[in-house]
C-alpha cells in the first residue's frame, strides 16, 4: 500500500491540487473618480489615494502635527472600516468615537505646479483634514463628497502629511442625527469610500459641489425635444480660470456611442475673466437616438474638452449618458420615452453595509450588489436612507436600474440646533448636483425618512430640488399624508382598498382579484410604494415571518418568499402591486440584503439574500417574475430532498407551465394560478415527495432513481430544466469564487467572497451540516477576520461557509484551502481554489507599504515549506482521504450483507 501511494504521489507532484479561475480582464466594471471618467491625455490626472494610510482607533493628542511619530500604528488601504464586525453586529455593537489616518505622499514633479484636489467620496461622522499641519477644513456629515485644494500647502520635491480626524459619534447638529442605539442601520465608521487626488491645470471643468452654486458647476446634462427620431442634448460645462489674466477658450463637446464611434460634436468659444468661473453652454442634436431603459440600457460616452488657442488641451472629462425621458402622468401612471411603462416597478431597498466590512464595500462590491439585485429582476432601488456609493450608481446606470436617491435621515428632527435644518438643505442641493446626470435616477427624495417635521420644510426641500434641477424629470417624493404632501410630484402610499374596514378573505384557489378594489380617488398623482414586505409584529419584539436567516432552511425560507410573493390576508406583497391601477406604479421590497441595525439586538433578516448576497428562496421567487422573453426561462426547485422536507415540492419559474417528475416518475403538470395578477405565481405540488419511497429506492441500490426534476414549458416545449439529488455522504469541500466575474483588483482593498460548501461525490451540497470550516491562504491575498468575529473558523450555515479575501498592493496568484476544522481520517476531502489578482489601471500614490496580515486564522500551517513540499504534503493528505473513503464503502458492503443475510433467516 505504501509503495502504491509513493507512486501515485510522485507522479502527481507538479500538479496543483484544486481549480484555477482564469479572470476575464474586460469584465471590469469602469468606476467613476471624483464624479467625472477618464479621458485619456487632457491634462487632468488622476491618482488613487487610497493606500498607505496609518490608522488608530481612538482618541490621540497631537496627531495632525507634522512630526508627530505614528510609527506604531497600523497601515490599511481605504476604503476603510475602522474595524472588522461579526454578522451579529446589531445593536450597537460596533466602534462609535474618535479615529485617526495619517499618510505620506510626494507629489509626482510633473504635476508638482498644478491644481492639486484630494476628493472624499465619503467619510463617517464629522471629519478634520489637515495638510502639512494645517487645518483646511470641517465637514460634517457621512454619506456625501468633500474635497480639498492643497496646491499652495504641499512641499515640492519633498514628503508631505495629510493627517484626518473622523469621528461616528452620535451627533445631532447634522443629518441622520439620530443616536444610532435608536438608530435602524448603524453609522459604521472611517473613511470608507474612496480618496483621489486630483491634478488639473489652472483652467479646468469645475467640480459641482465645489462650485457651490445653484444648478451649476461640473457638466449639466438635460434633454428636450425627445422622440425616437431626433433629441436636444443640451450641456452646461462649468470652466474656472484660476489665472490672473483673461482666457480666451474653446469648448468641445463630443458623443460617441458604446463602441467609440463619434455621433455628434460641436464647439463654442468663451472668454472668462481672472479668479471666476462661467457657465459654457451647447445643444447636441441627436438623431434616431438608442434611448434607456431597464430593458435596454445604452450608455452614450459624452466628452468636454477645453482648449486653449486652437490646439491646446487643457482639460477635459467624460460622463456616461443614458438618454431618457420620465413622467409621472398621475392616473395614467409612469411613462417612459413617451411609451406607457410595461407592467410594473418592482424592486427593493439597500442599505449599504456588508458582513464584516461595515460599509467599506470598494468599487467591485458595489458593482457585485448591483449585478445581483438585476439578476434578481430588480427594475429599481431605494436608497435606505441616504446617498449611495457612486461606483453602485454607475452600475444602476449601466445595468438599467432605476434609483431613488434619498436625503440622510431616520426618524428624527431637531429643533433645539438650527444647524441642523441648514445642513439638510444643504445634503439635498449636494445630492442633485452628485447625482443629476445618472440616466438610473428616477425620484429624489429629500424628506425626512418617517419624521415629524415642521409645516415650512416639506415646501422648501421640494423647491430645492426644483431649484437645482430645473428642467424636465426631475421628481421629489413624499409619504401620503405626512406634512406638506401636497408639495409633492409622487406620493409613496401602499395600495389602498376600497373595502377599508372589511376583513379581506379571499378564496386562493379561485379569482383572488375580484375580491379587491383600489380606491385612488382622493389622490391624482402617481403613487409607488417606499417600503413593503415586512410583517413585523411590533416595533419592540420585532417578530416577523418575513425575517428569516438563510441558515434556519427551506422551510422558513418558503414562508418568507410565500410573504412576499402573495398572502390569504391583507397585505402588500407581489400579488397586490400587480393588481392596483396604473396609477400606482410599483415598491420597493424593505429589504435586499441582511444588515445590521442600531436600535435593536437581532441584525435585519428580511432580505433576499444574506450580508454575504447568499441567495434565499424569495431570490429566486423575484427573479422567476421576470418574463422569459427578457431572461432566459428559469425553473427552481425549493426543495433539498432531506429527511426533514415537506412533503410538498415548490418551483419557482417564469415558463407557462412546469412538469414534475419525482423518483423518475412523471407526476404531473402544473400551471400557475392565472386569477393571480403576480407575472409568475409560485408552483406547488402538493404530496409529492415522501422520504419513505426515497429510502426505500436507497436500500435498493437504485440510487440514479432519487430525483425531482422540474421542467419549465413554453408553447409545449421544454425550455429550462432542474434537477435535485439528495446529499449522500460527504466528500469533499467545493470552493467557489463568487466575483460575478469581476476580477480582483491589487490596490489593497478590494475584496472578493469565496463561498466553501460540503459536497459529496456529485456535487451536491449536503445542507443540515454543522461542521465550522477553517480557510488558509497563499499568495497575494489575505483572509478578513479570525476567531474573534467567527470568521475563520467559519461555522457552516445551510452547507455554506464564506470567507472574504482582500488582495494585496501586488497583482498575483492567490490560493485559498479549506478544510473542516479538526480533520480525521474520514473527513472531507479538502478544498482548494486559485485565481488571480489584476494591476489597477489607476496609479497609486504612497509611501507607507500596508502589511499583510499574519495572523494564526490566516496563516498556513506548512507555510515555511517549500512549494514542492507543500505540493506533496497536499498530495499525501488526500491520498488517505481517498483510501478511508475506499474503507468507507467495505464497511458499507458488510452493512448490507447483514441485512440481506438477516432478510433471509426470517
Amino acid at each position: 500500500m505504501k509503495s502504491l501511494q509513493l507512486k501515485l504521489v510522485l507522479s502527481t507532484l507538479l500538479l496543483i491540487s484544486g481549480l484555477t479561475i482564469a479572470q476575464d480582464l474586460n469584465n471590469i466594471p469602469e468606476y467613476s473618480k471624483a464624479g467625472f471618467f477618464d479621458v485619456p491625455n487632457s491634462g487632468r490626472e488622476v491618482f488613487d489615494f487610497n493606500v498607505g494610510w496609518r490608522f488608530y482607533k481612538g482618541e490621540v493628542k497631537n496627531a495632525e502635527k507634522v512630526n508627530f511619530d505614528d510609527s506604531k500604528w497600523e497601515v490599511v488601504s481605504t476604503p476603510h472600516g475602522l474595524e472588522l464586525n461579526s454578522t451579529q453586529a446589531s445593536g450597537s455593537n460596533n466602534y462609535q468615537g474618535e479615529a485617526w489616518y495619517r499618510k505620506r505622499f510626494t507629489v509626482p514633479k510633473n504635476i508638482e505646479d498644478k491644481r492639486l484636489v484630494v476628493y472624499f467620496e465619503a467619510i463617517m461622522g464629522k471629519s478634520k483634514v489637515w495638510i502639512n499641519g494645517e487645518l483646511l477644513t470641517t465637514h460634517f456629515g457621512g454619506f456625501l463628497p468633500f474635497s480639498v485644494d492643497i496646491a499652495s500647502k504641499i512641499k515640492k520635491g519633498e514628503e508631505n502629511s495629510i493627517a484626518v480626524w473622523a469621528d461616528n459619534s452620535d451627533d445631532p447638529s447634522y443629518p441622520p442625527g439620530k443616536a444610532q442605539t435608536v438608530l435602524d442601520f448603524s453609522y459604521f465608521g472611517g473613511i470608507y469610500r474612496d480618496v483621489w487626488l486630483i491634478s488639473t491645470n489652472d483652467v479646468y471643468i469645475t467640480d459641482a459641489n465645489k462650485v457651490n452654486s445653484v444648478a451649476s458647476g461640473g457638466l449639466f446634462v438635460h434633454y428636450e425635444d425627445l422622440s425616437e427620431k431626433s433629441v436636444k442634448v443640451i450641456v452646461d460645462a462649468d470652466v474656472a480660470n484660476a489665472k490672473n489674466i483673461k482666457q480666451s477658450l474653446s469648448v468641445k463637446y463630443i458623443l460617441k456611442d458604446t463602441y467609440g464611434k463619434v455621433v455628434c460634436e460641436g464647439k463654442t468659444k468663451a472668454t472668462i475673466a481672472p479668479n471666476s468661473n462661467k457657465k459654457v453652454s451647447y445643444t447636441l442634436k441627436v438623431k434616431n437616438p438608442e434611448l434607456w431603459s431597464p430593458k435596454n440600457p445604452h450608455l452614450y460616452d459624452l466628452e468636454v474638452h477645453v482648449y486653449e488657442g486652437k490646439r491646446k488641451i487643457i482639460d477635459a472629462v467624460r460622463q456616461r449618458l443614458g438618454i431618457r425621458k420620465i413622467e409621472f402622468r398621475g392616473k395614467d401612471g409612469f411613462y417612459l420615452n413617451n411609451k406607457s411603462y410595461e407592467g410594473k416597478l418592482m424592486g427593493f431597498n439597500r442599505h449599504q453595509d456588508h458582513a464584516y466590512v461595515g460599509n467599506a464595500l470598494p468599487n467591485s462590491g458595489q458593482w457585485r450588489d448591483a449585478i445581483i439585485l438585476k439578476e434578481a429582476g430588480a427594475e429599481i432601488i431605494r436608497a435606505a436612507h441616504y446617498p449611495a456609493d457612486p461606483a453602485f450608481m454607475d452600475a444602476c446606470d449601466a445595468l438599467g436600474i432605476f434609483f431613488i436617491v434619498a436625503t440622510p435621515s431616520w426618524q428624527f428632527w431637531n429643533d433645539k440646533n438650527p444647524d441642523f435644518e441648514k445642513r439638510i438643505y444643504q445634503d439635498i442641493r449636494e445630492m442633485v448636483r452628485r447625482d443629476r446626470n445618472h440616466s438610473s435616477v428616477l425620484l429624489w427624495e429629500p424628506i425626512l425618512n418617517e419624521t415629524h417635521y415642521p409645516d415650512h420644510f416639506a415646501k422648501k426641500v421640494h423647491t430645492i430640488v426644483h431649484e437645482e434641477f430645473p428642467y424636465q424629470g426631475a421628481f421629489t417624493a413624499c409619504d401620503s399624508h405626512a406634512k406638506g404632501m401636497e408639495y409633492f410630484d409622487v406620493i409613496y402610499s401602499h395600495p389602498q382598498y376600497v373595502d377599508k374596514h372589511k376583513e379581506w378573505q379571499p378564496d386562493p384557489e379561485n379569482a383572488i382579484n375580484n375580491t379587491i378594489k383600489f380606491d385612488y380617488s382622493h389622490e391624482k398623482r402617481s403613487i409607488f410604494t417606499r417600503e413593503w414586505g415586512d410583517n413585523v409584529d411590533d416595533w419592540n419584539a420585532h417578530n416577523s415571518n418575513s425575517r428569516t436567516a438563510r441558515g434556519w432552511g427551506e422551510k422558513a425560507q418558503l414562508i418568507q418568499a410565500n410573504q412576499y410573493a402573495v398572502t390569504d390576508y391583507r397585505y402588500t406583497n407581489i400579488e397586490t402591486l400587480n393588481s392596483t391601477p396604473k396609477q400606482h406604479v410599483g415598491g420597493s421590497l424593505w429589504h435586499s440584503f441582511d444588515h445590521q441595525r442600531g436600535y435593536h439586538p437581532d441584525p435585519f433578516l428580511g432580505g433576499i439574500a444574506d450580508s454575504f448576497r447568499q441567495p434565499k428562496s424569495s431570490y429566486y421567487l423575484f427573479k422567476s417574475q421576470q418574463k422569459a422573453e427578457h431572461i432566459e426561462p428559469m425553473v427552481h426547485i425549493a426543495h433539498e430532498m432531506t429527511p426533514f422536507s415537506s412533503k410538498d415540492v415548490t418551483v419557482f419559474t417564469n415558463c407557462d407551465e412546469v412538469r414534475l417528475i419525482v423518483f423518475e416518475k412523471d407526476t404531473i403538470i402544473k400551471k400557475p394560478n392565472r386569477n393571480l395578477k403576480m407575472p409568475s405565481p409560485i408552483i406547488k405540488f402538493e404530496n409529492a415527495y415522501d422520504f419513505m419511497t426515497y429510502k426505500r429506492l436507497y436500500r435498493k441500490k437504485r440510487h440514479n432513481e432519487v430525483t425531482i426534476v422540474a421542467e419549465g414549458i413554453i408553447d409545449g416545449k421544454v425550455v429550462a430544466r432542474a434537477v435535485k439529488r439528495p446529499t449522500n455522504r460527504v466528500s469533499k469541500i467545493k470552493l467557489e469564487l463568487a466575483n460575478k466575474n469581476i476580477p480582483l483588483i491589487a490596490n489593497g482593498s478590494d475584496i472578493v467572497t469565496i463561498i466553501a460548501s460540503t459536497v459529496d461525490d456529485n456535487g451536491n451540497v449536503k445542507r443540515l451540516n454543522q461542521e465550522s470550516i477553517k480557510f488558509e491562504i497563499e499568495g497575494e491575498g489575505e483572509i478578513l477576520g479570525g476567531m474573534n468575529i467567527m470568521a475563520n473558523p467559519k461555522p457552516i450555515e445551510w452547507g455554506t461557509a464564506p470567507a472574504l479575501i482582500r488582495s494585496t498592493l501586488t497583482a498575483g496568484k492567490i490560493t485559498v484551502r479549506a478544510s473542516i476544522l479538526k480533520e480525521g481520517k474520514n473527513s472531507p476531502l479538502f478544498g482548494e481554489l486559485t485565481f488571480t489578482s489584476i494591476t489597477p489601471k489607476e496609479r497609486l500614490l504612497y509611501t507607507d507599504l500596508p502589511k499583510k496580515v499574519k495572523s494564526n486564522e490566516s496563516s498556513n500551517s506548512n507555510a515555511t515549506r517549500s512549494d514542492i513540499e507543500k505540493s506533496l504534503y497536499r498530495q499525501v493528505k488526500k491520498l488517505e482521504q481517498e483510501l478511508n473513503q475506499l474503507k468507507i464503502k467495505q464497511v458499507q458492503k458488510q452493512q448490507t450483507e447483514f441485512e440481506r443475510k438477516l432478510k433471509k433467516g426470517n
